[in-house]
């Protein structure tokens, strides 16, 4: 049995040459949050989206006292009127959008039989509805300008399925495809979109799903991973900085795992 190994994930510490404004969904807790603060610590520019507008606005507080601007927004990204307005608030307060990261998801269990069509249409909605609306919005800055960034946060189940998650991986797979796709089509104009998939990483929704005995406690979920211990925040938010940066220009449709060995 492997041993649990409280470690610090790293972050990029690449040099921003240029501040650009950057767009995180989900960005109150978690991997957004995370990310979000990578962001910032990169020199841009960093609007938190979060339907928990009082998380959103403690992040982002802290963000501004220690670096460039940050801003929150209140937003429902599988609303589209939600997107739209959020994306105009970004736009007054900081500029046009040039890096996206789609963080923002909804992740549960449920036997596939008992999933209801209520249920289900949620997970779309949220997970791959909603990354589509805030591609979509961004992409008519991006273009604008010919230069951007978009990483979205699928997952493994969205690469190898999982048991009790046919939602959830059914809509994290599209991610991963509808990402490709966009990466096709504005390749050529300067702008990126890449995926990235963790595995177990350690966050609030882990703990949750284990505080509902939906998941084992960590001694038996780090045998299923050959590093040896889960995940963290960071070592997301830090590939998410890189493929941001302007050194990740020729990396485009792409799926970069994160997961210490757990999916190859």
């Amino acid at each position: 049995m492997y041993g649990i190994q409280r470690v610090a994930g790293p972050r990029y510490d690449g040099e921003c040459a240029v501040s650009r404004v950057a767009m995180v969904t989900g960005a109150g807790s978690g991997l957004g949050e995370s990310i979000a603060r990578q962001l910032s610590c990169d020199g841009h520019h960093v609007a938190l989206l979060d339907i928990n507008r009082d998380s959103a606005e403690k992040v982002a507080a802290e963000l501004c006292a220690n670096g460039p601007r940050a801003i929150a927004v209140e937003t429902d990204v599988s609303d589209s009127d939600s997107v739209a307005a959020a994306f105009n608030v970004v736009r007054s307060a900081l500029g046009a959008v040039d890096i996206l990261v789609t963080s923002a998801a909804v992740a549960g269990f449920t036997r596939f039989d008992r999933i209801t069509l209520a249920e289900w249409n949620r997970y779309l909605a949220v997970n791959l509805t909603g990354t589509f609306l805030c591609m979509q919005a961004a992409l008519a800055d991006m273009a604008g300008n010919g230069w951007g960034r978009i990483v979205t946060i699928s997952s493994a189940a969205g690469q190898q399925g999982a048991a009790r998650q046919g939602h959830y991986s059914a809509s994290k797979g599209g991610v991963i495809a509808l990402s490709k796709s966009v990466a096709l089509d504005y390749a050529a104009r300067g702008i990126t979109v890449n995926s990235v998939p963790p595995f177990v990483i350690d966050t609030p929704m882990l703990r949750e799903q284990q505080r509902a005995k939906m998941l084992p406690a960590e001694e038996f979920l780090v045998q299923a991973i050959p590093a040896g211990r889960l995940g963290v925040a960071d070592d997301v938010a830090a590939l998410c900085g890189f493929l941001c940066s302007d050194a990740a220009g020729y990396i485009t449709g792409q799926v970069i795992g994160v997961n210490g060995g757990g999916v190859i």
